[in-house]
């Protein structure tokens, strides 16, 4: 498993339809069998600014399963919008320093 984390960000203004238009491409993160969950998260210091954290199978069925399957293209619409306003997307690997709340 690997974590993939995207910052965004951007007007506070846009907030509410980025939040609903990543609500609606979420449903097609939840139909892929790579995807093993997800979380946004909204700084409480900076409205305007987003973590999207997923949690794939593996880096390369992320780029090259969930990015050739008939789920990323209604994804990709959904959040196209703002796709200009990535400024990191990464992968991780998890570490042994966790805890299971996590």
């Amino acid at each position: 498993m690997i974590v993939e984390y995207i910052r965004y960000r951007l007007p506070e203004a846009d907030s509410a339809g980025f939040e609903r238009d990543y609500a609606s491409a979420a449903t097609h993160l939840a139909a892929s069998s790579y995807c093993l969950g997800y979380e946004l998260t909204r700084c409480i210091e900076e409205a305007g600014v987003y973590i999207l954290r997923i949690r794939w199978t593996s880096a390369n069925d992320h780029m090259q399963g969930f990015r050739h399957s008939p789920q990323f293209p209604p994804f990709l619409a959904a959040i196209r919008p703002y796709v200009s306003r990535i400024e990191e997307m990464r992968h991780y690997e998890v570490t042994a320093v966790a805890s299971e709340a996590v």
